[in-house]
């Protein structure tokens, strides 16, 4: 049973690096924010890989996890990545990942808040671009994303390959 919003002034989100108990939370907004369909299967909190690839984000310097918190709830997250480049004469750049704010607390300015806060953060870091991209069909992002400066410029492709298949075979 969702809980009823909390009151949202920005003067009460705290944002902050997570933590190893904030990973049940932060799936949790992962699941709630999938549009890909894989959403029936929900993220394992207690599945070794998440704990492994929490402590991989913690201790790289060029990673940044955050989350946003309101009375004391995640209600947000989006993780930063540093990327040195050859590019654009060694540009740094930042990659916004897996933005996402709780769905009854989208509009209120958490979003632009945490967003702002993670270029910020690239700034200080002496990123000279932040980018991120965001599924198709999430066009309510899109223009979350344009209002807060960012422009569509690039098409993303991906491509899932199994760790396990032997190299060369990316099936």
């Amino acid at each position: 049973m969702r809980q009823s919003p909390p009151t949202t002034s920005l003067a009460n989100i705290v944002i902050r690096d997570a933590v190893a108990s904030d990973i049940p939370a932060i799936l949790a907004l992962y699941d709630a924010g999938r549009v890909d369909g894989a959403a029936a299967t929900p993220s394992d909190p207690a599945h070794p890989g998440c704990r492994a690839a929490f402590e991989l984000i913690a201790a790289d310097p060029n990673q940044r996890l955050l989350v946003a918190l309101l009375d004391h709830q995640i209600v947000a997250t989006v993780q930063i990545s540093f990327i040195p480049g050859l590019a654009r004469d060694g540009m740094l750049r930042g990659l916004l990942e897996s933005v996402h704010v709780r769905a009854d607390l989208r509009g209120h300015g958490i979003g632009s808040h945490l967003v702002n806060r993670a270029v910020a953060i690239c700034r200080e870091r002496g990123c000279g671009l932040v980018q991120l991209t965001s599924n198709k069909n999430r066009r309510d992002a899109h223009r979350f994303y344009r209002a807060l400066g960012f422009e569509q410029s690039h098409e993303g492709f991906k491509l899932f390959i199994d760790p396990a298949a032997p190299a060369g075979n990316p099936q």
